[in-house]
């Protein structure tokens, strides 16, 4: 089987190895994929678990709306610059741009909406949901639906996705990962509208 570049560089991306080192232990495998892995492990090469690894590379994708109103940047991170120049990672990267511009996120995922809008928005369901003459278990079952919601409308990563509306954004990340093999992640982003703060 032939040692091809874009088996080296899946191995590279799997792995977290050295290019040169990936080449080597395919030679040795004779282009076979599991066995190049093998023979990395046992030569004691520096076999990095996916979950581990920092995502140091990556892209800054910009989307200007064409009234010249809108405008936002978005830093998107991978792995490896092989995944950050693949036509998949660019593709997702303009397309979130886009969807940032349509639907207003004001966050990347749940867990950065900070502990004091958190509270404010607990206090606020409650109330409405005390006001329909509910049991405080089901108050608080009701708060827990309704703050889903609030993620879904102002959460990236629970949006409904632009470009199809029955996978959340996350969704279209997690295929995107699995695609290039390795963590693909919304570090940040900003969105800029005239006269607004």
């Amino acid at each position: 089987m032939e040692v091809t570049l874009e088996l080296v560089k899946k191995l590279r991306a799997e792995t977290g190895v050295g290019i040169m080192d990936c080449k080597e232990a395919l030679k040795k495998a004779e282009g076979d994929y599991d066995k190049a892995k093998q023979i990395l492990r046992t030569e004691g090469k520096e076999f990095l678990a996916q979950q581990t690894r920092e995502a140091t590379e990556g892209r800054v994708g910009a989307y200007i709306h064409h009234s010249g109103k809108v405008g936002v940047l978005v830093e998107l991170a991978s792995n490896t610059d092989f995944a950050a120049n693949s036509d998949d990672f660019k593709t997702f990267l303009k397309d979130v741009t886009m969807h940032i511009a349509a639907y207003k996120p004001r966050w990347v995922s749940p867990a950065d909406v900070t502990d004091d809008v958190l509270q404010q928005e607990r206090d606020i369901l409650r109330q409405q949901a005390e006001k329909e003459g509910k049991p405080p278990a089901i108050v608080e079952k009701m708060v827990e639906g309704r703050l889903e919601k609030f993620y879904e409308e102002n959460c990236l990563l629970k949006q409904p996705y632009i470009k199809d509306e029955n996978l959340k954004v996350e969704d279209v990340l997690g295929e995107l990962g699995a695609k290039l093999g390795e963590s693909v992640s919304v570090r940040r982003f900003v969105r800029y509208e005239v006269g607004t703060e």
